[in-house]
């Protein structure tokens, strides 16, 4: 039998599997789970998708598969489940603003003492009128690997540990590290033949993290939800726009910061934009604390995520914001210690913006950086260039990230957004990443914001 054969079952052949974690205790092991035993967490997973929804515009329940694992006093299912949505051409008030479409539904639903809890919900249309994942499956399936796979790849990875600095408890934990590591060597590169763009994925310093603990550490599940405080419809900007724009060079933006393991890209997104907007209305360029907001935004969940919408509320409750010197970021939550006294920075009110990507663009070239939020699909491996993801890849109803747009241009003829991550400089181009422009790609015009310094 060929040497990489067995890494081969092990990785998987479809995107975004991933291999199993170690093994510990025998009852903590996922198992697979008899249909009957998953038609409660799956109907509590449609109850909480359809909620909302008039009776005529709710989704129904298809097949449904899963694996249970237990989790504390109760138990926690990982469904996969086919969803039905009816014909709807209202986008304010259905998902997907086409006739009835099959969706592919990813759940993870906690059941603990009879009571149930949805941790994690992923859809998207498993087919689509001009791009349909029926075309991009066969795409996946790559040619067999190469005999000296495993070899290479531990050459690979060893250098990837090397150069992040990485450390692992046991020899266990450290082939398992590998394994996944394989996994997500596997995955760029079959995102890297779906781009349309110029972007190139390969290894990040989140490579050796499985697509579970990447969402759960790094993003933020809520922005899907968006449910936040309601904002007016800013008026649009009628001056026409230049063709490009950075305010990096207008020294409208501080340096590129690092969220660290906490899911908090809600406050670097609005932080952001605040220091974009005092500059502009106060000459100073101030960096901001993050923290303040993490430990003093009572509406947000700090490291379990947050709304833009509501951080402008808090901030405007609060009195200000501290500077980063004065109120330094630790990732984790803490007792608040905003001092109104300290407070450099102050905001009026908060807008939203509009969906149209042309009225973006003027509204950044006059007012200044953006805060919005996308779906950070294939960000886990981006490293540069423009990034232009097949839609049904990278859904805009699935955004899960809030960053920063400081400016747009041109590259190659290709328009993008330039955006300010939060991820440190060690990330991407120097900590930023550039989408594609004009798309709508990865709902980056979905949830467009700003605060109002007057």
């Amino acid at each position: 039998m060929a040497p990489w054969l067995p890494l081969l079952s092990l990785l998987g052949l479809l995107l975004g599997a991933a291999p199993a974690p170690p093994r510990r205790a025998a009852d903590a092991q996922a198992r697979e789970a008899a249909y009957p035993e998953l038609l409660g967490p799956a109907r509590f997973a449609l109850e909480m998708y359809n909620r909302g929804r008039a009776a005529g515009m709710r989704a129904t329940l298809g097949a449904v598969r899963g694996r249970a694992r237990r989790a504390g006093k109760g138990s926690l299912y990982s469904l996969k489940a086919t969803l039905e949505e009816p014909p709807c051409n209202d986008p304010t008030v259905c998902q997907l603003p086409v006739s009835k479409k099959t969706l592919l539904c990813s759940f993870q639903v906690l059941d603990e003492l009879g009571k149930h809890m949805l941790l994690r919900r992923d859809c998207g249309p498993v087919d689509d009128e001009n791009e349909t994942l029926s075309s991009v499956l066969p795409l996946l399936n790559k040619e067999p690997l190469p005999q000296d796979f495993s070899v290479k790849m531990a050459s690979i990875f060893k250098e990837f540990v090397t150069t992040y600095n990485r450390t692992y408890e046991t020899k266990e934990e450290t082939q398992w590290r590998m394994s996944v590591f394989s996994n997500n060597m596997i995955r760029a590169q079959k995102i890297q033949a779906l781009d349309r763009g110029t972007a190139q994925y390969g290894i990040t310093k989140f490579s050796d993290l499985t697509e579970e603990e990447f969402r759960t550490v790094y993003l933020n599940p809520l922005l899907r939800e968006n449910r936040g405080k309601k904002m007016h419809l800013d008026k649009s900007v009628s001056s026409s726009a230049p063709p490009e724009w950075d305010w990096r060079k207008k020294g409208a933006v501080t340096k590129v910061k690092d969220q660290g393991m906490c899911g908090s890209c809600w406050a670097f997104s609005v932080t952001g934009n605040v220091e974009g907007q005092w500059f502009l209305k106060r000459g100073a360029l101030l960096s901001l604390s993050e923290q303040e907001l993490l430990d003093c935004d009572k509406l947000d969940k700090a490291c379990l995520g947050g709304l833009p919408s509501n951080a402008y509320s808090a901030i405007k409750t609060l009195g200000g914001l501290e500077t980063e010197d004065d109120y330094s970021y630790r990732g984790h939550v803490q007792t608040c210690s905003f001092s109104e006294k300290k407070a450099r920075v102050y905001i009026n009110d908060s807008v939203e913006l509009s969906r149209n990507e042309e009225k973006l663009v003027a509204w950044l070239a006059k007012k200044g950086p953006i805060s919005v939020a996308i779906n950070a699909f294939g960000m886990q491996f981006y490293r540069h260039g423009i990034s232009h993801p097949l839609r049904p890849l990278c859904s805009p109803w699935l955004i899960d990230h809030a960053v920063l747009l400081v400016g747009y241009g041109n590259r190659s003829g290709i328009p993008f957004w330039a955006i300010k991550n939060s991820w440190g400089t060690d990330w991407g181009e120097e900590g930023y990443y550039y989408l594609h422009r004009g798309s709508g790609a990865c709902g980056v015009n979905t949830m467009a914001s700003s605060a109002v310094v007057n």
